[in-house]
C-alpha cells in the first residue's frame, strides 16, 4: 500500500453527501470550495479500494488494468465543456477495470442514492472484444454457466444506453430471453446498495466486492476469450471458495 493512501475502510457517507450536495449546486466556484472532501471522501478511498481488490483481479486476469489513475481506472468527474453544454461536473463517480477503453469491464459506481456494482459486457464487435463473436456457437453454454453457477435471480439487467434501461430485475436467462440478451449491444449486470445501508461505508464492502466479481467470472470469461470454457475450467479450480458465497 501507497504510504500516502491509507487502507480501505468504506465508501463513507461523506462521499454520498458530496454528489448530492454537488447534484444541487453544480458549478465550478462550489466544486473549488468543496475539492478537498472530494479528494478526501471520493478520490483517496477510491483509490485504497482499487489498490487493495487490484491484487485479486490480476489473478483472475493479468490485463486487467488496476492502477489507481484517472483514465485507467477512475473516470474524470468533470465533464469536458468543450464538446458538451450543461453542468460542469457529473453527480457520480466510476471505478472500472477493464483492459483497455471501451473494454468489457468490472465497476463500482457511486452516485447519491448509492452504490451499483457489476459487470459490463460489450457486446458489440470489436478485434479484442469476444462476447458477440462467442454467442453464436457458446447459447447453450451460457446458459449453463448462469444456472450452474448460480447467477440467475442475483442481478438485474439494464441495456446501457444514454440512461441505462432496466429490461429484468433478478434476471435469469434461458432459451425463451436469450435473444433479447444477446441483441443489447452495452449490457449491465449489477446490484444495488442504497446510500442508507451501512455495508458500502465498513471494510465488507471489499469482500462483497470480491465475491460479486468473482461470481460473475464465468460471464466475464466469454468477453476476453475465445475459449472461455477451458477458463471457467481452471477458475474453477482455483477459486472454489468465492463461487457460490454470494
Amino acid at each position: 500500500m501507497n504510504p500516502e493512501i491509507p487502507p480501505f475502510t468504506g465508501f463513507g457517507k461523506e462521499a454520498f453527501r458530496f454528489l448530492t450536495d454537488l447534484s444541487k449546486n453544480n458549478s465550478l466556484q462550489w466544486f473549488a470550495d468543496n475539492r478537498e472532501c472530494y479528494e478526501n471522501f471520493l478520490v483517496l478511498p477510491s483509490k485504497s479500494f482499487i489498490i487493495t481488490i487490484g491484487q485479486f483481479l490480476n489473478q483472475l486476469n493479468p490485463a486487467i488494468r488496476t492502477e489507481p489513475k484517472f483514465d485507467k481506472t477512475m473516470m474524470r468527474i468533470n465533464n469536458d465543456m468543450r464538446f458538451a453544454k450543461g453542468d460542469p461536473y457529473k453527480t457520480y463517480f466510476l471505478i472500472h477495470f477493464g483492459r483497455f477503453k471501451g473494454d468489457s469491464e468490472y465497476y463500482v459506481y457511486l452516485n447519491p442514492n448509492g452504490i451499483e456494482y457489476g459487470i459490463y459486457i460489450n457486446n458489440t464487435l470489436g478485434k479484442e472484444l469476444y462476447f458477440n463473436k462467442n454467442l453464436p456457437g457458446h447459447k447453450d453454454e451460457l446458459i449453463e454457466v448462469f444456472s450452474r453457477f448460480e447467477i440467475n435471480n442475483k442481478y438485474d439487467f439494464y441495456d446501457l444506453k444514454k440512461e441505462p434501461e432496466l429490461i429484468s430485475k433478478n434476471f435469469s436467462i434461458n432459451q425463451d430471453n436469450f435473444d433479447t440478451f444477446a441483441r443489447t449491444k452495452n449490457i449491465l449486470l449489477q446490484k444495488e446498495l442504497p446510500v442508507t445501508g451501512e455495508l458500502a461505508a465498513s471494510t465488507d464492502y471489499l469482500n462483497e466486492a470480491i465475491k460479486t466479481f468473482s461470481h460473475l467470472y464465468p460471464v466475464y470469461c466469454f468477453s476476453f476469450s475465445h475459449n472461455p470454457l477451458a477458463l471457467i475450467e481452471i477458475f474453477e479450480e482455483d477459486f472454489k471458495f468465492t463461487i457460490y458465497d454470494v
